[in-house]
């Protein structure tokens, strides 16, 4: 098999940073030792990292290509989003199948399986969205266990969709306590959501802001307090996922503070973005509507959030990648604009596959929020033990895949839909300038960026069968 030997870098893992040689062998990271030191060494390829940080590949545990919503569907498909994702350092990703209502969860996996399949990127997995929690589904739990699907969302939120009562909530807990699953929750008080919502649009308040306004902190907060309680009953492992609000945040540290076995998400628009991002000019603030919303900068959610992601009270930063288009799709249509005049029909979602990495390290470690150590742990060594997938990824150790991104610390960027890849006609950060980025990226040992060229192919990505939540602290 082909030898790959990246040498004179500084390798950079959760725990560790030193300047080494890394050999990978085929698929595998099969040596790590200093600089030159083994002696008569020939490998097919050298790639000389002088200078750079060599770090393990982005693990996003959240995303949704090609997710129906809203009367459209996400506008990037595995192949386009699963592209995006490894140009953005992003090496391994967990979507979301879901399940139709009235419909087995095995028919939603099997056609997002169809979807992926021969279509990606990177490597894949899946988690499972359950719609419908009855006795057939609560079964179906223990079936895709054996699928590898070993995380299960349930939704507080939208009524009438995918909103799940407090006791259907409960009994897949139950079912997880019992498998050794994970929920997932989508933590939001939908029923009063939607009364705000609908007294909003009564007075005239139809702008993207009143998005924001409608889904207030409380509503995030409430709803992540009756979720870690229902979870704690039942015992079950607990994951909230894209946390906006610190009130919610608050929540989830009082429940580690006991010993819950509860954890927390947050995604790069609730680092960076606002209420001064919703409230553009004419209807430009519905770029930025997803659920939960960015939220009021006066507040202090955005250092709240950089807080908990430095004590460990947050774990994971992932993407919540699901884009709509501002203009017409050439083949979807109309998105964004369909809540022109009324916010409630926006569909709910935004880009960010692409950028997470580059983004979260220039707010982590060039704006000094989060360390080097840090910054690898909570884009793709926590979400990998999250999810089941370490060390096989998440990691450079010997036997891991060799999953590797090599980064220029000091490199600039200027942000914007124009040096991205991603099929959706707007960045979330047009023109924002960024320390450190991105120049050689590999998975399993093939390189798929390198200089500004992509060398991937559409199935170059595996489907991975996944494990349970690796005790993650």
């Amino acid at each position: 098999m082909a030898a790959t030997l990246i040498k004179n870098g500084t390798v950079v893992t959760a725990t560790e940073m030193m300047t080494a040689d890394v050999l990978i062998d085929g698929e595998k990271v099969v040596a790590i030792f200093a600089p030159g030191s083994l002696s008569g060494l020939n490998a097919d390829t050298e790639i000389d990292a002088s200078g750079k940080l060599v770090m393990p590949g982005g693990v996003d545990v959240h995303t949704h290509m090609e997710l129906p919503f809203g009367g459209t569907s996400a506008s990037d498909s595995f192949e386009s989003g699963t592209r995006a994702a490894a140009w953005g350092g992003t090496t391994t990703l967990v979507d979301f199948a879901v399940q139709t209502i009235g419909e087995p969860m095995m028919s939603g996996y099997e056609t997002w399986m169809e979807k992926a399949e021969g279509n990606c990127a990177i490597d894949y997995g899946f988690h499972m969205i359950v719609s419908d929690v009855n006795e057939q589904s609560l079964k179906e739990m223990d079936v895709l266990m054996g699928e590898g699907v070993t995380s299960f969302k349930l939704f507080m939120a939208y009524p009438g969709v995918l909103y799940s009562t407090d006791g259907q909530i409960f009994m897949a807990m139950q079912k997880a306590a019992e498998n050794g699953s994970t929920i997932m929750m989508h933590a939001e008080n939908g029923i009063v959501i939607d009364v705000l919502r609908e007294q909003a649009i009564a007075k005239g308040q139809t702008d993207p802001i009143y998005h924001s306004t409608t889904r207030p902190p409380v509503t995030e907060s409430e709803a992540t307090h009756r979720a870690i309680s229902y979870a704690e009953l039942a015992g079950a492992p607990l994951y909230v996922v894209h946390m906006s609000a610190k009130e919610a945040v608050a929540e989830v540290a009082l429940a580690r503070d006991r010993g819950a076995n509860v954890f927390g998400e947050t995604c790069p628009q609730y680092l960076f973005l606002g209420w001064n991002n919703l409230s553009e000019p004419g209807f430009e603030g519905a770029k930025y509507v997803c659920s939960t919303p960015v939220r009021n900068w006066e507040e202090g959610h955005q250092a709240e959030l950089w807080k908990a992601l430095a004590t460990n009270d947050l774990q994971v930063v992932s993407t919540d990648h699901c884009p709509f288009c501002m203009n017409d799709h050439p083949t979807l249509g109309t998105q964004k604009r369909l809540g022109e005049g009324d916010f409630t029909a926006i569909p709910n979602g935004l880009p960010g596959v692409e950028e997470r990495m580059e983004l979260i390290y220039h707010g982590a470690v060039a704006e000094s929020n989060l360390n080097l150590n840090r910054y690898v742990e909570v884009t793709a060594t926590a979400p990998a033990k999250m999810f089941g997938l370490y060390p096989q990824k998440g990691t450079i150790a010997i036997g891991s895949d060799a999953d590797i991104v090599i980064f220029d610390p000091d490199a600039t960027k200027t942000m914007g839909v124009g040096v991205y890849h991603m099929d959706v006609d707007y960045s979330c950060y047009e023109g924002k300038e960024t320390t450190g980025k991105i120049e050689t990226v590999l998975s399993r040992g093939k390189v798929l960026i390198n200089n500004g060229q992509y060398h991937g192919a559409k199935g170059d990505g595996r489907y991975l069968k996944r494990g349970t939540n690796q005790n993650l602290i």
